[in-house]
């Protein structure tokens, strides 16, 4: 049953693949469905990809909240895509391919999934379930519907059952009888030990016996009945005392599936310790240690895990170790009692040997570190001398260690190591599901940065803003700072480009710092590499502060250069690590990540961070090529635009040129104002088909033959017919050209003469005083498509208060919709311009066909506007 729906639409850019995941993962997180998130994320991702990019449509999201989990819909309005079926050879294809990447994922990850066809559109449609999770305990939510409660055979019976510290049992009550069938007179002054069939959870080979020695303890057995079979039972055992000081443990039993009846609730950190041990600790008799249910995430378990071991054996530190992914090494994971924050993710060796963890293994008590020194490397330097070690296995494997420790020497035995490895066995599965949760979450979240992160790398081109990018997605997600170093070519030094700190305020002191040491040596082998520069400064500067601080007899503040500079220190003081970037076989420049002081990096992060690094390392690389290339573009287009325009005497002129596409200064439409000879002056505004590059070298070839033609003296016809030989020589790469060519010769009585050529250009306009517009030409052939071409010149008389517009057509087929500007409407525009300067009416002609429409022009656009001011009369 559907519970709640959320749907969206985005249009068929790149930019909404990145609102369509904000948009998936808001609307899960806002359902509380955050296990599932990043699947979720990385399928939508990939499949409005496939809509907007590569099917070019609209993408239409639907989210849809059920009893069972979340269902996801895309849809797109290509339908006639086939998609493979699966159970064929070729159902996916190969996993390099461009395409069918969704499809792929969908089927790896997904509960469900399929794709719905209509007359019009598609639906692909994905359904993630929720993790399962245990009917009737507390981890199943406070909250149960009834069919999802336990059930009860008849009304629940607690068996109260009391124990001496013999071990015989005192008491036994009516519920006790009916469970097991034993009337009390039966199993009184007996061992409980001659009733319970142990172990009745797998996997745990300690003794009852040994169990009912702990102060708490919740777990699962089984008691043989009076009729020979065995009750599987759930058991709370708690250590009490009389007042007379004589010690037993009482015993509450249940059968197994109504354990919720007994399970212990989860203790809030603000519940108030009660209780108390030895040397002033606190905590709760009534908690439970082991057996409890756990918290929600790995960290929380192993904290909880370390203390509770501390206070069992009265220690004064303790620690857990997690093996890798490799079985290896250990890794420190959590401690309390030691310098955690110097210590934690640090990693040790399982193998024997100097400096490596010997014990990890086996159970091992060492009564004095001093005559066994490595034996436990965490603890080298802590002043600890005894300590306890055992393994944390699941199924034979060693996934960790767990030991305690304390100052005094001698303080452990095989007792007490026999009492910790009862814990850490039943400990150990748990940690071991949790630790593979996380590194599952792990894993599909560096999928899902990954993939975000590829996606905001490949939408800008951009050097200065790509660099930023890199910092900005690295810190704080997987560094504390970040410092960028770029190389120019191979002869150059890595240069320090860009510094990045989660405190802003340290940014400048970290750039000075790093600014004065060698950069790190640009070595193209894969992977982290430590570099331990950085710290080795931050200490030296952090040493020369302190001695002068000293030395003047004040202590360092936080507002002056001394506390500055110890702040930095503190800031660069833990691991920091270097990985290449590399791209195109050539290092371009390294990503330093540091720590705090004291503070290492995860392995995960390092991998992680190497991913990236591969990624940014190629738009970097992209982005040097773009503005290489778009420098000499730029270059290169400013040789086509003429120089300055010259100053005609009696005569105002005023040119506006617009090139469509990103990044063009010239295209297919060109102009040109230049000096013929004494008097004379040449123009001419011309349209190329076509617009770009291929355009603007007919360009080039156009305006440079106007200037050489004309100042040798050829007439606009006989100009413009060897222009049009020019581009018919082109061959395959020329491209016929409307063009309009003058000659302009200034009166000195104010008015002035011009001789045109119109071929095949929109006509030039010619404005009057009194707000008439009329044609100053007739149109003639346009060039590059016939041969023979037999053109003449006409002869215009602009007098004083005359404009003479000429335009590409650019403007007069600005659309919008079904509607085009055309030649009327650009005549209508121009009549409402009388009494203005040449300036303003190019500028009110181009104000008039950008609002034209709404959508930004696609053709190249240029104006040329020339007039004879009025006389001016003392």
């Amino acid at each position: 049953m559907i519970t709640a729906r959320a749907a969206a639409s985005f249009d068929p850019v790149g930019r909404s693949v990145a609102t369509a995941r904000a948009f998936v993962r808001d609307t899960l997180q806002g359902w509380g469905y955050t296990d599932i998130v990043d699947d979720a994320v990385v399928l939508t991702s990939e499949l409005v990809t496939n809509a907007v990019v590569h099917a070019g449509t609209t993408a239409d999201v639907l989210c849809l909240r059920t009893d069972e989990g979340v269902r996801v819909e895309v849809g797109d309005r290509y339908p006639e895509r086939d998609v493979p079926l699966q159970g064929t050879a070729q159902s996916f294809g190969s996993p390099d391919r461009e395409g069918g990447r969704g499809l792929l994922l969908c089927a790896a990850l997904a509960s469900r999934w399929g794709v719905d066809y209509a007359p019009t559109h598609k639906h692909v449609w994905f359904q993630l379930d929720l993790p399962a999770r245990p009917v009737g305990i507390r981890s199943a939510g406070p909250v149960l519907p009834v069919e999802h409660l336990p059930v009860a055979d008849g009304r629940v019976r607690v068996a109260v059952v009391q124990i001496d510290r013999s071990g015989a049992i005192n008491a036994w009550n009516e519920d006790a009888e009916e469970l097991f069938g034993y009337d009390a007179d039966q199993v009184t002054g007996k061992q409980l030990t001659d009733f319970a069939a142990w172990p009745h959870t797998p996997g745990i080979a300690t003794g009852i016996a040994d169990a009912l020695q702990l102060s708490r303890w919740e777990g699962s057995y089984g008691v043989r009945a009076a009729d020979g079979r065995t009750v599987p039972v759930y058991a709370s055992h708690l250590r009490v005392r009389d007042t007379s000081g004589e010690p037993s443990t009482v015993c509450l039993l249940v059968r197994d599936f109504e354990r919720a009846v007994l399970q212990s609730p989860q203790r809030t950190p603000g519940d108030t310790a009660k209780g108390s041990l030895s040397e002033g600790r606190t905590t709760d008799p009534f908690e439970v240690f082991i057996g409890s249910p756990a918290p929600d995430d790995l960290d929380g378990l192993l904290q909880r895990t370390v203390e509770r071991s501390r206070d069992m054996l009265d220690a004064d530190s303790a620690f857990l170790l997690l093996a890798t992914d490799d079985e290896t090494e250990l890794e420190v994971r959590a401690t309390t009692g030691l310098p955690s924050a110097r210590q934690r993710f640090a990693r040790v060796p399982v193998e024997a040997g100097t400096g490596r963890y010997g014990s990890a293994r086996m159970p091992a008590v060492h009564d004095d570190l001093t005559a066994v020194p490595g034996a436990v490397p965490l603890l080298n330097g802590t002043g600890m001398r005894s300590v306890v070690t055992v393994p944390l296995k699941v199924e034979g494997r060693l996934t960790g260690s767990l030991g305690v420790a304390a100052e005094a020497p001698g303080r452990y035995s095989n007792e007490e190591a026999l009492r910790l490895q009862f814990a850490a066995d039943r400990i150990a599965l748990a940690v071991e599901s949790a630790r593979l949760g996380e590194l599952e979450r792990l894993r599909r979240g560096s999928l899902s940065f990954l993939v975000e992160a590829s996606d905001l790398l490949a939408g800008t081109l951009d050097r200065d803003q790509t660099l930023a990018l890199m910092a900005q997605m690295t810190v704080p997600t997987l560094a504390t700072w970040c410092a960028v170093y770029t190389i120019a070519d191979q002869s150059s030094e890595p240069y320090l480009s860009f510094v990045l700190h989660e405190d802003e305020e340290r940014i400048d002191g970290l750039k000075a710092l790093l600014s004065k040491i060698d950069p790190p040596e640009p070595v193209p082998a894969p992977g982290a590499r430590v570099w331990n520069a950085p710290a080795e400064a931050a200490h030296q500067a952090a040493l020369r502060t302190s001695m002068r601080s000293l030395g003047l007899g004040s202590t360092p503040h936080v507002g002056s250069g001394i506390g500055t500079t110890l702040a930095t220190a503190a800031a660069v003081g833990g691991e920091t690590v270097v990985l290449p970037l590399v791209a195109r076989n050539r290092v371009i420049g390294m990503l330093t990540l540091g720590k705090p002081t004291d503070d290492h990096f995860r392995q995960e992060i390092l991998e992680l961070a190497e991913d990236l690094s591969r990624r940014a390392a190629l738009a970097l690389d992209n982005s040097r090529l773009y503005s290489e290339r778009m420098a000499i573009s730029q270059s290169l287009q400013r040789s086509l635009l003429p120089p300055e325009l010259p100053h005609v005497p009696n005569v105002e002129v005023e040119v506006i040129y617009r090139a469509a596409g990103e990044g063009n200064e010239v295209g297919g439409d060109f102009y040109d104002l230049f000096p013929i000879r004494d008097g004379a002056y040449g123009f001419a505004i011309g349209d190329v088909c076509g617009t770009g590059p291929e355009a603007a070298a007919v360009t080039g070839l156009a305006r440079h033959a106007l200037r050489l033609l004309a100042r040798e003296g050829f007439g606009g016809p006989a100009v413009l017919e060897r222009l049009n030989a020019a581009i018919l020589d082109e061959g395959a790469r020329s491209r016929f050209l409307t063009l309009l060519y003058g000659e302009l010769w200034p009166q000195e009585d104010g008015g002035a003469i011009l001789k045109v050529v119109c071929a095949g250009h929109p006509l030039p306009l010619r404005l009057r005083p009194d707000g008439s517009v009329e044609p100053a030409a007739e149109p003639q052939p346009l060039l590059g498509v016939m041969e023979d071409l037999e053109l003449y010149e006409q002869t215009v008389t602009l007098d004083p208060g005359d404009v003479l517009l000429c335009v590409t057509d650019g403007v007069t087929e600005r659309r919008e919709g079904t509607r085009m500007l055309g030649d009327d409407g650009l005549a209508d525009v121009l009549a409402t311009c009388t009494g203005l300067t040449a300036g303003a009416v190019a500028a009110r002609i181009l104000r008039a066909v950008e609002r034209f429409a709404a959508e930004p022009a696609s053709d190249d656009m240029a104006i040329l506007a020339m007039r004879v001011p009025m006389p001016h009369h003392p």
